[in-house]
């Protein structure tokens, strides 16, 4: 399905600090070989104190800019997908509206989790049918391990902080960088296998309250594996048979980074070989709605992404909501 939406910049950022394995064994009762067997992870990045969501999508904002040729002046629209934000309200993009010294433009957060970065993707490629001059600020940031008990050693070890942007517009731009088609599922009856509960009007805090576990991420680790593993797998085959694609027309797939497991799994269902997938889950665990755009940008940068690639992105997160998108470099 052919559309006027081009990506004209990339861009990521990760907090300064960098927990290895070793230092999650002196957190938690866990060790380096138990969190490598089943997650694949080595290594995180967690942010600091100076260093909340906002913060992380302006320094990945500002990397898609200057990869774009553009300032935050040429933006006409802001949006964060993230579960993560420096506060209720005001929102992250509002922050990061701000901070790119930007007033009147709307910005807006979107919640999709883990897929929250392709759901900002298709929701830009929406706005450029409608405005194909628009250039779009769409950002996946995370300060995942605001939201983490670490007590639970079950999640704490899979997750890191981090931030990736992209500036979309419906016009062409020398990158050369199309998104051919997005496809967008979701599924609420099964939400309470990963939730984050604490906080919201349902579960609100109590003045003088101590904060309890459902503050924190809590998962159903093996059915969530489970859903992840068939619905990435899914809507990605559906992606490509609505293109009228299969799996050997794809250079790339860049999969949501949340276990080297479930990746293995998704694209051995997809019947993809190892080595036309890109990983960085050692280097850099979950980070949610970054996940995808981290990659995407480390991939493009590193030179594994050449023209004339097609590159499959599929994610996957809590709600249930998951996702693909297709881009031709």
């Amino acid at each position: 399905m052919a559309s006027r939406c081009f990506i004209a910049g990339l861009g990521a950022h990760l907090p300064r600090r960098i927990v290895t394995n070793a230092d999650m064994e002196r957190l938690v009762d866990t060790s380096d070989e138990w969190i490598r067997t089943r997650t694949g992870i080595g290594q995180r990045h967690f942010s600091g104190p100076d260093e909340p969501c906002s913060v992380l999508a302006h320094q990945a904002s500002l990397r898609a800019l200057d990869d774009a040729g553009l300032t935050p002046a040429d933006l006409t629209h802001i949006m964060v997908g993230t579960f993560s934000g420096d506060y209720n309200l005001p929102t992250t993009a509002c922050l990061l509206q701000d901070m790119l010294g930007l007033k009147g433009l709307p910005a807006f957060d979107l919640a999709a989790a883990c897929s929250g970065f392709l759901y900002g993707l298709e929701t830009a490629r929406a706005y450029c049918s409608l405005y194909p001059d628009a250039r779009i600020l769409v950002v996946g940031s995370e300060v995942v391990t605001s939201r983490i008990n670490f007590e639970d050693r079950s999640t704490c070890v899979l997750f890191g902080d981090g931030a990736g942007a992209a500036v979309v517009t419906g016009q062409d731009h020398p990158t050369g960088i199309r998104v051919l088609d997005v496809m967008l599922k979701a599924d609420g009856s099964v939400g309470e296998l990963l939730t984050v509960h604490g906080g919201g009007s349902a579960c609100a805090p109590v003045l003088g309250q101590t904060i309890g576990e459902e503050y924190f991420v809590r998962m159903n680790g093996r059915d969530v594996f489970k859903h992840a593993v068939r619905y990435m797998s899914d809507v990605s085959a559906a992606l490509l048979e609505r293109n009228g694609l299969g799996a050997a027309d794809v250079d790339l797939v860049i999969p949501h980074q949340a276990n080297i497991r479930i990746i293995e799994a998704v694209v051995r269902k997809l019947d993809v070989d190892m080595d036309r997938v890109y990983v960085n889950v050692d280097r850099v665990g979950n980070t949610s709605a970054a996940s995808i755009p981290i990659a995407l940008t480390e991939a493009a940068s590193s030179g594994r992404i050449r023209s004339g690639m097609k590159v499959l992105l599929t994610a996957f997160g809590g709600g249930f909501t998951w996702a693909a998108a297709l881009l031709q470099f």
